[in-house]
């Protein structure tokens, strides 16, 4: 049984994978940054206390992303499995949007989940992520955008660890790390 729910969540996680070209990075400029995101860039609230988001146009994003980037923050693609930057990364720190560097999860909240991405119990901020119901493919999932830029980030899934019992399920090439 055990084995046929971590196929199922592997499967869940790869099935939207489409075709994207490799993983490369570039230094280009995000928004509100003259470099990449490789620091954190703190929230701003209106008036109200919501959270500004980042609007920009299609030929925007292609200018400061790289092509695997856009893919999967803009066109809600998915990195091959096992083969970001971020999967084995054990290091202490914030992991930030790569679209616009909101932090998004802390290294505390991590864990080896075996699907081939990087997972992480809770988000630092449940309003600092977006959830979507997503029903590519005939299946029912959570999808998970970055709630500043909306970018897409993976999914959720309700087989991880304690406390939450969430497994964020976040493609590598969607985030940032910023260490401690």
């Amino acid at each position: 049984m055990q084995y046929t729910i971590l196929f199922l969540a592997f499967f869940a996680c790869n099935f939207s994978q489409r075709t994207t070209p490799s993983a490369t990075s570039t230094d280009t400029a995000a928004p509100g940054m003259e470099a990449k995101t490789d620091s954190i860039v703190p929230p701003t609230f209106d008036a109200n206390n919501r959270l500004i988001r980042v609007t920009k146009s299609d030929a925007e994003w292609k200018k400061e992303l790289d092509e695997l980037e856009y893919n999967v923050l803009r066109q809600e693609g998915t990195e091959r499995a096992f083969t970001g930057d971020l999967v084995k990364n054990k290091q202490k720190g914030t992991y930030t949007c790569r679209g616009c560097g909101l932090p998004l999860f802390s290294s505390d909240t991590k864990f080896e989940s075996g699907t081939g991405w990087p997972s992480y119990w809770k988000p630092l901020k449940p309003e600092y992520v977006t959830e979507n119901q997503d029903r590519a493919y005939g299946m029912l999932r959570t999808e998970v955008e970055c709630a500043r830029c909306g970018g897409h980030l993976g999914h959720v899934f309700d087989d991880g660890p304690k406390p939450t019992g969430l497994r964020y399920c976040i493609n590598s090439v969607s985030l940032d790390f910023v260490p401690e």
